[in-house]
């Protein structure tokens, strides 16, 4: 049915098929929503100190 050449090269075609599912699970699963989550909270917190700033300003 398969010569080895061509079996090898199933197996690699399965294992860099595999490497790339669980690595898309990866980063949809954590990489994404860790980005996500760390961006919106230093653009909350940059937010804050803007308003502190200007409230300070405000009263001197």
């Amino acid at each position: 049915m398969f010569t080895f050449e061509q079996y090898l090269g199933f197996l690699a075609f399965l294992t860099i098929l595999t490497i790339g599912f669980w690595l898309m699970i990866f980063l949809l699963t954590f990489v994404v929503p860790y980005w996500l989550f760390g961006a919106s909270l230093e653009n909350f917190k940059e937010m804050r100190a803007e308003r502190k700033a200007k409230r300070e300003a405000r009263t001197l």
